[in-house]
């Protein structure tokens, strides 16, 4: 989750695709919050290991655009 200010779906998407080989049809959707303030944006991936999942957490904390992730 993130400001709704920013390109935070184009963001996740490419720290993402750095994990993982190929995202799916329909493996990204974001929704913005009530206000319109902040959007979510949820990425359905298969996993290969908890490595990977991990890196990925990583990566998303670590970018200042992000706010949120779980």
């Amino acid at each position: 989750m993130g400001r709704n200010d920013c390109e935070l779906e184009s963001l996740v998407v490419e720290i993402i695709n750095k994990h993982v080989n190929d995202l799916g049809e329909g493996a990204v959707k974001t929704r913005p919050s009530g206000k319109g303030n902040f959007v979510s944006v949820t990425v359905i991936v298969k996993a290969h290991s908890r490595e990977q999942l991990d890196n990925i957490y990583l990566e998303l904390t670590a970018c200042e655009e992000v706010l949120m992730a779980l």
